[in-house]
């Protein structure tokens, strides 16, 4: 067993200072702390108080800010990965937002998927604003210091939207099936209240699931140096960060999880799985082909999202893994947002002939403005 924060009682074997009361150790008592001040102290962002000053035994659940490694301590990298992300999230902003004003300023996008991908939207703006605006900050003041409150907001929402928005392709997904193999009964199923109904019930499921799993980590007692391996508050590097055991918040999370993710996943793949085999019994190529454009970019929405998240979340133990969950995480809060959009709209006729007609109107109404 190795030496871990992670851990309620470390190995007396391995550190034998460390005593009953959860206290801390110096470097010499214990090797392996030694090997994590060291590495910590390298980082230019952190100096050697911040580091290894432990938290008292009387006042080891004060801790009143946590400093967050990064993605990188390199100078250079990080102005350069400051000007990459700050492009990154304006054009997602801009994406999404773009997507959600279409859907509301046209009555031929007024229809059941368009709503969704509305609501989806919205939530790409949230779930993206809750982690780029703070990294950009830090990337750019090379100091990645965060408040206890901030930090445990900012994994709230995180997983809460994230939740939504998984639950969120389940029911695109249905609608997708309905509207595809069940085109009779579609206009009758996926009424407007329908439609509203099943976006609050991704909310219900999510506000019933996760709020006890929040309270019981933020109950637990936090102690060690403070340090996060990872550039927002995501529950693997908290958890590392507990002077108390975790294995059973550990287990209990990953069932969540299973019933959300795996669930979602299912739903998804079995309606994905019939709108194919519909589409390939099309007798009309020119349908088969409109079908398949139009499922394919939801495909490909849905295998980045629930691929990122089962490879992150679905696993018993949620520590021991933060570099993989790093790089993941990256991609999956930057990258992923800024996909959505031109993957739903790229290739969707529709939504050019839209664009082009509000473009046009536009246009005249500026002329007619200069005119007057």
């Amino acid at each position: 067993m190795r030496c871990s924060r992670a851990h309620a009682v470390p190995s007396a074997a391995l550190c034998p200072a460390f005593d009953s009361q959860c206290s801390f150790v110096t470097d010499t008592d214990c090797p392996c702390i030694s090997e994590v001040t060291k590495t910590h102290t390298d980082s230019p962002q952190l100096s050697q108080m911040e580091v290894s000053a432990p938290i008292p035994t009387a006042n080891r659940s004060s801790v009143l800010e946590f400093v967050l490694l990064g993605v990188t301590d390199k100078r250079g990298l990080q102005l350069l990965l400051f000007g990459v992300l700050l492009v990154t999230y304006t054009l997602t902003l801009l994406g999404n937002l773009l997507i959600v004003a279409l859907t509301l300023a046209d009555r031929r996008l007024h229809t059941p998927m368009y709503f969704f991908l509305r609501h989806f939207s919205l939530l790409e703006v949230g779930f993206t604003s809750t982690v780029s605006p703070q990294m950009l900050a830090h990337l750019l003041a090379a100091r990645g210091v965060i408040s206890r409150h901030r930090c445990f907001a900012q994994m709230i929402l995180y997983f809460t939207l994230g939740a939504v928005e998984a639950l969120l392709l389940a029911v695109m997904s249905t609608d997708r099936f309905l509207a595809i193999c069940r085109p009779l009964r579609y206009p009758a199923l996926m009424t407007p209240r329908v439609c509203s109904s099943l976006v609050l019930a991704c909310w219900a499921v999510t506000l019933l699931a996760l709020p006890g799993l929040f309270a019981w980590m933020l109950s637990l007692p936090f102690c060690g140096p403070r340090v996060l391996n990872h550039f927002f508050c995501d529950s693997s590097p908290l958890l590392e960060l507990v002077c108390a055991d975790t294995r059973l918040l550990q287990l209990v999370a990953f069932l969540v999880a299973v019933c959300t993710l795996l669930i979602a996943t299912l739903i998804t793949a079995l309606s994905y799985g019939c709108i194919i085999s519909t589409i390939l019994r099309l007798p009309a190529a020119g349908g088969r082909s409109k079908a398949f454009s139009t499922c394919s970019s939801h495909i490909l929405v849905v295998s980045l999202t629930y691929g990122s998240c089962i490879i992150m979340y679905l696993n018993p133990t949620q520590t021991g893994r933060l570099d993989l969950n790093k790089g993941i995480a990256f991609f999956n809060t930057t990258v992923s947002p800024l996909l959505n959009p031109f993957i739903y709209c790229l290739r969707n006729q529709l939504v050019h002939t839209v664009c082009r007609d509000l473009l046009l109107r536009s246009r005249e109404l500026s002329s007619k403005i200069f005119r007057a």
